[in-house]
């Protein structure tokens, strides 16, 4: 497919993944899933994968979904217990993901904002070009103790190489969709997917997944060289996530 997937490699059969630090699972809060009927498939689904532990990041965007960090938490202890009701053996946890617009400032400043684990905080940006004062941003957050994670920095087609590795000198992780690779976005996110990958410049694996079909969309993704050329990669083995989200 890509020019550098040169050497084969053995295929990888099984979802490789036990862990997701990026999904759209609580439903009627955002674009995600509508009514807990649809929550419950997803994460039915996901625990037949093999996941077991999933996070739901809602997005915190003013503009579009303006979730309060009460209300995150309130439709999120309704979800876990009908998940427990349904008997998905599967571990649930809550963050949200942040927007950098100009209300984020206001909440960095005024409470403790929800995390993927511990001090991992998950922002993103517009897809049509970066935030004036994105690394004053970053800085912030981080002088606040929080750890940057930028979730699909593949989607970012505005960013150029050295954007990337500015944001990385300066302390920022990267979260890749897992849905860019069978180009679910399009083409050219697809083949910026792929890039980041060969640069070994992402940290973290994660489904951002908003409904049903998405989830089915990842099962097929089992077996193509999208897995396996990022096993081999040591910043996302199956382990590394593990160990991140407290499985060892």
């Amino acid at each position: 497919m890509y020019a550098f997937f040169k050497k084969p490699t053995p295929k990888i059969r099984q979802f490789p993944f036990k862990a997701d630090i990026h999904a759209h699972l609580i439903p009627g809060i955002d674009d995600g899933p509508a009514d807990i009927a649809e929550s419950i498939k997803m994460i039915r689904k996901m625990s037949e994968l093999g996941y077991q532990k999933l996070t739901a990041t809602p997005h915190v965007f003013a503009e579009f979904y303006p979730n309060t960090k009460a209300k995150i938490l309130d439709s999120f202890n309704l979800l876990k217990k009908e998940v427990a009701a349904a008997s998905i053996p599967v571990e649930l946890s809550v963050a949200a993901e942040y927007f950098l617009d100009n209300t984020f400032e206001v909440l960095l400043d005024s409470e403790k904002l929800l995390t993927i684990h511990e001090h991992q905080l998950l922002i993103e940006i517009s897809t049509f070009g970066k935030p004036l004062n994105l690394y004053d941003l970053i800085a912030q957050i981080q002088q606040k103790g929080y750890q940057p994670v930028l979730a699909h920095p593949e989607r970012y087609l505005h960013l150029s190489d050295k954007d990337y590795q500015k944001l990385l000198e300066a302390g920022c992780l990267f979260q890749l969709n897992m849905l860019s690779a069978n180009g679910y976005y399009g083409r050219p996110v697809q083949k910026r997917a792929f890039h980041l990958i060969k640069n070994d410049w992402t940290h973290f694996i994660g489904t951002d997944v908003h409904s049903l079909n998405q989830v089915e969309l990842i099962e097929s993704l089992v077996g193509t060289a999208f897995f396996d050329q990022l096993l081999c990669k040591r910043s996302y083995t199956q382990q590394n996530i593990a160990h991140f989200l407290g499985f060892f």
